[in-house]
């Protein structure tokens, strides 16, 4: 369950795993940095599947510093060097995305591009969220 309003025109094609809109309730904006499927100790598995699974828990660690939960996320756009094999597998991202955000479906883009930061990346989540007014912060300040 979101305190957020997500939604969908009638009139658009059929939204499968996204939301066409998030009209935000009200709180703390959260903008999420770039995140990779990069671990504490900073491996990195070669699996896409992997990675965009580490990526989610990381963005949903960051949300839960803020003060908020994973189901405060308002918007992802996942960039991939990768984009075929993305794509054939997406039944299994798919999985991997719902065992951390469940069945909260923000507006969300995939953008195809020719390489990230990190060579041995092939995903790259960045998100906004919107954190409760009155969640006091659990991480320090950077």
């Amino acid at each position: 369950m979101t305190r957020h309003n997500l939604f969908n025109p009638e009139g658009m094609p059929p939204a499968s795993g996204f939301s066409y809109g998030a009209i935000s309730a009200e709180g703390r904006l959260l903008h999420i940095a770039g995140l990779t499927g990069h671990g504490a100790d900073e491996s990195i598995a070669d699996s896409i599947v992997e990675q965009f699974s580490q990526a989610c828990r990381s963005v949903a660690k960051v949300i839960e510093g803020a003060g908020g939960e994973p189901s405060d996320l308002v918007s992802m756009t996942i960039y991939t060097s990768k984009t075929d094999e993305y794509r054939s597998h997406l039944k299994e991202i798919g999985a991997r995305y719902r065992e951390v955000f469940g069945k909260h479906y923000p507006p969300m883009a995939l953008l195809g591009i020719s390489e990230l930061f990190d060579p041995s990346a092939k995903v790259e989540l960045v998100c906004v969220a919107v954190v409760p007014e009155d969640a006091p912060p659990t991480s320090h300040r950077g």
